[in-house]
């Protein structure tokens, strides 16, 4: 009874103890979850802040009318001072970006940092162990300029300061020196810290324009700044353009740019960050719609030390879509190469300095264009320059007194010289001035109430054509029938052809080109010059006087001839689609933009005159060999006394289905002929031709042919 007794009692204590631990346990849940709130209330709190960060859309690729990559993509890293975790104070930038440069330079990149080309500053040690500051002149012209000026007078630099005065300004703003003025750094370091954290500012290095101090880095650089520089330090994947055939297509490719002051607020309206790149010029340029894509963004949370917590895609990136051109690239390469022997050649074959023969020819342009859509298929420009090399060469390609970078085919005007008489043709045969049988006697000097003007071969050899026809006078070039073909037809009537035709008119195609300038009394009163008389109508009628057109122009008048008329639009723009699928979006179909119809059997009649020029006429010798009939006309014209007369020369093929046209200039190549070689050598390459080569010195001296226009004549009377 009495170990029943103890049982239960030992039972009872258990009991009431382990009742007091659950109720301690239970108060103690109680006290902390609320009667001990204030206390967590009360404590520090992670600290977490979020920003946007922009991914970078893929930029679509370039392609010629047969698939084949002329501009694409590829990826490279480089660093970045990312100023959302960019150290606040001057002394831990200062370190930040000393350490970098110093890490850079230990493993070899020193090539590949953005050295600050454009600063306000130049600076230098001196023998005294001083930092000596001079303003660097060139600056003045740059794009940044004016927001220096305006950072300068902010910060109490005034114009009456030496570049020393100014500079300790800049010196003092991002502590590199102390109050005293005393370097916290040496003297190289300080000096190098100085131009960067200038080009930093007027770089806009802000939240939405990090600032790129590495490129082309590799992940050994990547992980050595990370570990030893970290905060501020973002390495980013960067595009680049990769050109598939360096150094051909430069002038209609076109390349890339950071978006400027002046159309800043253009893109911006667009939706481009201030740091993008766009199409500054080119195809680029042109079809940066299309071309450019939309970037995405990604939200990153951070923590107080800038280290990333959790990162999320909030906008994807769009890629741009893929431009193929009409341009054919082995015919534009063809077309380059055969256009620089040309002009090898015709310098080679000259007379030497000062004879006038050609001895001074060292550019030109060419241009071929598909007769029955209006498809460019080569624009050549001579010299021409390297995109791949670009930004290296840009000091020399701006100081060449040949402008390199000028794109001659649309932006070079001149005078067209004889071939302007094709289209005088037709117009004088469709107004019905003149028919088929209608014959003028060349009397060599033409005379027009007092004014007196000789045709070529009377110029040259006291010689005439005697009665002539309108098919001899395109064939021979003779001035006095077209003289009198103006007169009949009077300027106004000539202009009303010629517009039609598209002279001193917008061809239509997508790149910056200049119209031109078709002479008449409209063009000399919008510009205060002279007023209009008969022999400037002349003048006119051979194509002189203010005639000015780009090879383009000449290329597009000529179809429109060999169309009857109807006038297309030039264009580069094949098609459009998106990116990596292939899907069309947009497909460039041909565009009519003029059309007059020309009275029937008149294009017979002058296109067959071409091609008697080809196979009678100058350029005999040089398309002999050319197994197609083909049509052309040449033309020649004065620039100055003191240089060689500008050479130009038209051809179309083939004869009975026209399918190309070509036209080239070049500069004081001497005579029209002289411009034939490189359209001869592209109809051959089109065709897969293969033909004996033939050197412009190999032209018969002796065969008057077509000689210069009566420009020496005009300067006589005008």
């Amino acid at each position: 009874m009495a170990k029943e007794k103890t049982g239960l009692a030992r039972y009872i204590i258990l009991g009431a103890v382990f009742i007091v631990i659950s109720l301690v346990y239970i108060f103690r849940l109680i006290n902390l979850q609320v009667a001990g709130q204030d206390y967590y209330t009360m404590t520090t709190p992670i600290r977490e802040r979020q920003r946007t960060v922009r991914v970078q859309a893929m930029r679509g690729e370039i392609f010629d009318r047969n698939g084949k990559p002329l501009v694409t993509n590829k990826y490279s890293w480089e660093i970045r001072f990312d100023y959302g975790s960019f150290p606040r104070n001057s002394a831990a930038r200062n370190e930040t970006v000393l350490k970098t440069l110093a890490i850079a330079d230990e493993q070899g990149y020193t090539d590949s940092l953005a050295v600050p080309k454009y600063t306000p500053f130049d600076v230098a040690a001196s023998d005294t162990g001083v930092l000596v500051f001079a303003f660097n002149e060139e600056f003045e012209n740059s794009a940044r300029y004016d927001k220096f000026v305006k950072l300068a007078g902010d910060i109490g630099v005034k114009e009456t300061m030496t570049a020393d005065q100014a500079a300790a300004k800049f010196l003092s703003r991002y502590g590199i020196v102390d109050s005293n003025g005393i370097c916290q750094y040496g003297l190289s370091d300080s000096a190098r810290l100085f131009l960067y954290r200038v080009d930093m500012e007027l770089s806009d290095f802000s939240p939405d324009s990090p600032y790129t101090i590495i490129s082309d880095v590799d992940i050994r650089l990547i992980s050595s700044l990370k570990e030893d520089v970290g905060r501020g330090i973002v390495p980013v994947k960067k595009l680049e353009r990769v050109f598939h055939y360096p150094g051909y297509a430069s002038h209609i490719l076109g390349r890339l740019g950071r978006i400027t002051a002046e159309n800043a607020e253009y893109y911006t309206a667009e939706g481009y960050p201030i740091d993008a790149m766009v199409g500054t010029s080119g195809v680029e340029y042109s079809f940066e719609e299309y071309l450019h894509g939309t970037d995405g963004e990604v939200l990153l949370t951070e923590d107080v030390y800038g280290n990333v917590i959790s990162s999320e895609v909030t906008k994807e990136p769009k890629a741009g879509c893929d431009v193929y051109l009409t341009l054919d690239i082995d015919v534009q390469m063809a077309a380059e190469d055969a256009l620089f022997k040309n002009i090898e050649e015709v310098r080679a074959g000259s007379g030497g300095e000062g004879t006038h023969t050609g001895e001074d020819c060292r550019s030109g342009a060419l241009a071929a264009i598909s007769v029955r859509t209006g498809e460019v298929l080569a624009l050549a420009s001579c010299p021409t320059y390297n995109l791949a090399t670009y930004n290296e060469d840009f000091a020399d390609l701006n100081k060449d007194e040949r402008s390199p970078m000028l794109n001659r085919a649309l932006e070079g005007t001149f005078q067209p010289g004889s071939t302007f008489k094709i289209g005088m043709a037709v117009g004088a045969l469709d107004c019905g001035v003149i028919d088929e049988n209608t014959m003028i006697e060349d009397k060599g000097v033409y005379v027009l109430d007092g004014f007196e003007i000789r045709c070529w071969i009377y110029l040259m050899y006291k010689l005439t054509h005697g009665w002539v026809n309108v098919t001899d006078a395109i064939q021979e070039s003779c001035n006095y029938f077209f003289f009198e073909v103006g007169r009949r037809m009077t300027i106004e009537k000539m202009n009303d052809y010629m517009k039609s035709f598209g002279l001193g008119e917008p061809t239509g195609i997508e790149l910056n080109e200049k119209t031109g300038i078709l002479a008449g009394p409209e063009y000399v009163k919008q510009n205060d010059l002279r007023p209009w008389t008969g022999g400037d109508t002349l003048q006119a009628a051979i194509g002189q006087s203010y005639n000015l057109f780009t090879p383009l122009q000449i290329s597009s008048y000529i179809a429109t001839v060999l169309n009857d008329g109807t006038r297309y639009s030039a264009h580069l723009l094949s098609r459009v689609t998106e990116y990596g699928t292939g899907a069309v979006v947009l497909e460039k179909q041909p565009e009519v933009i003029e059309k007059r119809k020309i009275k029937e059997g008149v294009r017979e009649i002058v296109v067959g005159a071409m091609k008697r020029v080809i196979e009678d006429g100058s350029v005999k010798e040089i398309f002999e060999d050319l197994p197609i009939v083909i049509g052309g006309k040449t033309g020649t014209a004065q620039v100055s006394v003191t240089k060689s007369d500008n050479a130009i020369f038209t051809a179309f093929a083939p004869f009975d289905d026209p399918e190309i046209v070509i036209t080239s200039v070049l500069e004081q190549g001497s005579t029209g002929a002289n411009a034939g070689h490189c359209v001869r050598d592209l109809i051959a390459y089109y065709y897969h031709i293969e033909i004996p080569e033939k050197g412009a010195e190999d032209e018969d001296e002796d065969d008057p042919g077509e000689g210069p226009e009566d420009e020496d004549a005009y300067n006589e009377e005008n």
